[in-house]
């Protein structure tokens, strides 16, 4: 396999130079070659030949593995053209934020000023993209998210150069206002982390959902401890709870739920990022009867999603989550205006038309870009089960939502 070196042999040169460090690279595996890359230790084609990528993401932090898992699915659809995408060489670079917008700011100033890079993606949180998108189009340069969708660049504030290839925040949340409304709940008390992302979750959440909220509360982001929030909501006895706490912090959200002895009385409906293959495999037993809604799971049966998921089994030893298909099809979006354009990213111009119409196959099947750049997509409902042979798994219900998009289409003006 070789991620990201493909190519050697049409350069004497390189070969001559890096002939010893591609060896070794070849001997070392897939998954710890993907970890040499993200390091930095970047064993490249000759500049003139390939396309960087700058791709700024959460790699610590009790978040860390939405970064790592969005770097991964990036790096497998590279890996499956052997270096490139849409057939043209590229080097991706990728570097942690910490979550920390600062550092994701000096990030993006650095790839945009001492490595010239075009051409980014990565971006998990939404407060880091608040930070860093801005420079990144005031640049001229094309940002294609793998994650992080704040309802500020959908609306008025959307721009030609900014595309996303997961969700806009409010509609992923939407979709679980959808999902709650279809299971009848009258009463809910809804929970997120006090950021933009987790405001944009109640405010999608309520958009399709038409019971009543009892209450909306705001924890602290990356908050591991919410003995409060169990008191709070045994107190006010809702019919269903909606809580949004994504990585580290949803893992103990549902662990605590579970331990309080909420979760056999008051059912939890969660999103996407809520119940995915991570928090399944880290809270066990208390994952089973969460309901949530998704735009993929791993039991979807199209051709896209079946190679995708035996890839990222084949190469990285674990079950892929919805961030590394998000960041496997942003990948394969960005390879689609590769082709059409041969990879001249610096013609800004041709390059986000031909992203703009970006007919990729991706992992969650239909899709198409909106008016604003953001998915048009299906929702379904995901459950923990556990089948005959006593292993949890994440099973596909019914669908919730059809070729829906997201209520900032509509202010879009390019």
């Amino acid at each position: 396999m070789d991620l990201l070196v493909s190519g050697a042999a049409e350069s004497t040169g390189f070969t001559r130079r890096c002939g010893a460090a591609l060896r070794r690279l070849r001997q070392i595996g897939p998954v710890a070659m993907a970890t040499v890359f993200s390091a930095g230790m970047l064993v490249a084609l000759p500049a003139a030949a390939q396309v960087k990528i700058g791709f700024i993401t959460t790699l610590s932090t009790p978040a860390g593995y939405l970064g790592e898992d969005a770097r991964d699915g990036f790096l497998l659809a590279v890996e499956e053209e052997r270096g490139r995408l849409g057939g043209v060489a590229v080097q991706v670079v990728v570097e942690d934020d910490k979550l920390q917008p600062a550092a994701g700011k000096q990030i993006a100033e650095k790839f945009l000023q001492s490595d010239k890079i075009k051409l980014f993606s990565g971006l998990i949180f939404s407060n880091v993209a608040a930070a860093v998108v801005p420079d990144l189009l005031a640049a001229n340069a094309i940002f294609v998210s793998p994650n992080a969708a704040p309802s500020n660049f959908a609306g008025k504030g959307c721009h030609k150069n900014y595309f996303v290839a997961s969700w806009q925040n409010d509609s992923l949340h939407a979709a679980s206002g959808a999902l709650a409304q279809n299971l009848g709940y009258k009463r809910m008390v809804l929970l997120a982390p006090n950021y933009q992302a987790g405001k944009d979750a109640l405010n999608g959440f309520k958009t399709k959902y038409k019971g009543a909220v009892v209450e909306e509360i705001y924890t602290n982001l990356n908050s591991t401890d919410f003995a409060a929030e169990m008191a709070r909501i045994r107190q006010l006895r809702p019919d269903a709870v909606y809580q949004f706490h994504p990585g580290g912090s949803g893992i103990a959200f549902i662990k605590q739920y579970s331990q309080a002895g909420l979760k056999s009385t008051i059912p939890l409906v969660v999103p996407m990022p809520g119940l995915e293959a991570r928090i399944l495999s880290a809270v066990g037993d208390d994952a089973v009867g969460v309901i949530a809604s998704s735009h993929w799971n791993a039991d979807f049966e199209n051709p896209a999603s079946k190679a995708f998921v035996e890839g990222f089994r084949r190469v990285y030893k674990r079950e892929p989550t919805p961030y590394a298909a998000q960041g496997y099809d942003a990948a394969k979006l960005i390879a689609e205006a590769m082709r059409a354009t041969g990879g001249k990213v610096e013609d800004t111009e041709r390059f986000r038309a031909a992203m703009a119409k970006a007919e990729a196959k991706l992992t969650r099947g239909n899709f198409r870009f909106g008016p604003n750049q953001h998915p048009v997509h299906d929702w379904y409902q995901i459950s923990a089960v556990k089948g005959a042979d006593g292993k949890l798994t994440l099973k596909t219900g019914a669908k919730v939502l059809t070729n829906e998009g997201d209520p900032y289409a509509q202010e879009c003006k390019m």
